[in-house]
């Protein structure tokens, strides 16, 4: 059975524009040249509830396989350097993984 991992990042206020731009034309291009966008279910903002947040989330085979992956993610010094300045703008992160119920539909 799969997992899945849910990032939650709130973002500083105002500055959800910025950080978008930075994952779509540095970060997530970057990610994807390495091979390394293979697991993203996807990235989604807030648009009700809590405000001000940018959540992505990633599919992995098991425990040992995400562990590995984000290896490879904080081994990319052009990823990291991105991450770095994406990191200003963040003011909380939440790290949450999730099985699929096995009566439902399977991502």
């Amino acid at each position: 059975m799969h997992i899945y991992e849910k990032r939650t990042y709130s973002i500083k206020v105002g500055q959800m524009e910025n950080i978008s731009d930075l994952y779509a034309k540095e970060g997530y291009p970057i990610l994807e040249a390495a091979g390394l966008a293979d697991n993203l279910i996807g990235y989604f903002i807030s648009d009700t509830g809590r405000l001000h947040q940018l959540i992505h989330i990633w599919k992995f085979e098991n425990d040992a396989e995400r562990r590995k992956f984000w290896a490879k993610v904080y081994a990319n010094e052009e990823f990291m350097e991105v991450a770095g300045r994406i990191r200003a703008l963040i003011e909380t992160q939440e790290v949450q993984l999730l099985r699929s119920a096995s009566w439902g539909p399977q991502p």
